[in-house]
């Protein structure tokens, strides 16, 4: 893939975060599981299905009636199916540091992992993947989109979605990962009904976000960081990336966002946490 081609498409998913799901329906409201429901919550806290039984989607947790502000942010780890070569080739997907100064800046993180990263990169996988500071969610494992007309992506087959899925989930314990939980982010952040009904086996909530970074190619973690303080409100989740070749200020930009929002009082949280204080009120 030239860079031109490579600047489009990160262009095109980046117009993604930006729109959201264009005309895909509004996330679901926020409701408890039926453990949370009845009082015993095993493991990482879902929500209940949608109508008809689909895939819950949860964007951002309502404000905390006590006034506390808290915000999650959260990393996808993007590598296609057909990327290897660029890989190969010396195209960094990952990002060490970014994951080292989370951890030396105490800030608990979700990251969305997909499976082809776990098969490049099985050793960070694996750290990244049993340590209490951080939570695995699936981000597919081609990062094909599941919706056409997901500006530009490739479409997996429809037959295909669900154990696409599944073949992320199988990597990342192949891997070694084991605080993965049963949340999913949509390539391209696109999806429809006819695609969480499809997803609703696998009794997963899909997590989407209401604040852009930004940082996909960009090259101004100012502009970045500014990006996501304007944006965050008690509640937010936040949406960036840990791959040094599409998103190589992300690092730079952290190291302002976290001490500001630290200034303004917020107190960083996983997806989970948020989920959970929504299911609570």
């Amino acid at each position: 893939m030239t860079i031109t081609v490579r600047k489009l498409l990160a262009i095109a998913l980046l117009g993604a975060s930006l729109a959201g799901c264009g005309s895909d329906p509004a996330p679901h409201k926020a409701a408890p599981s039926a453990s949370a429901a009845a009082g015993a919550p095993q493991g990482p806290p879902t929500l209940a299905p949608g109508p008809g039984g689909i895939t819950p989607v949860f964007q951002r947790a309502p404000k905390n009636p006590q006034g506390e502000k808290v915000v999650a942010l959260t990393f996808d780890a993007d590598m296609t199916a057909d990327q290897g070569p660029r890989a190969a080739g010396g195209e960094h997907f990952d990002n060490p540091a970014l994951i080292a100064d989370l951890k030396r800046l105490k800030v608990p993180a979700t990251v969305f992992m997909t499976g082809r990263w776990a098969k490049e990169y099985p050793a960070e996988a694996r750290a990244i993947g049993t340590d209490p500071n951080f939570e695995i969610g699936n981000h597919s494992y081609s990062h094909y989109a599941f919706k056409s007309d997901c500006y530009g992506l490739p479409v997996v087959e429809k037959n295909r979605r669900r154990a696409d899925v599944e073949k992320a989930a199988a990597q990342f314990k192949k891997a070694g990962v084991q605080n993965a939980v049963p949340y999913f982010r949509f390539p391209g952040g696109c999806y429809d009904d006819e695609v969480l009904r499809t997803l609703a086996p696998l009794k997963m909530t899909a997590v989407q976000w209401d604040v852009v970074s930004g940082d996909a190619f960009a090259k101004d973690a100012n502009a970045v960081a500014e990006q996501v303080l304007a944006g965050v409100q008690p509640g937010s989740l936040v949406v960036m990336h840990c791959t040094r070749s599409a998103a190589p200020v992300t690092d730079a930009a952290l190291q302002r966002i976290v001490p500001e929002l630290r200034k303004r009082g917020y107190r960083f949280v996983k997806v989970s946490d948020l989920i959970r204080s929504a299911t609570h009120h």
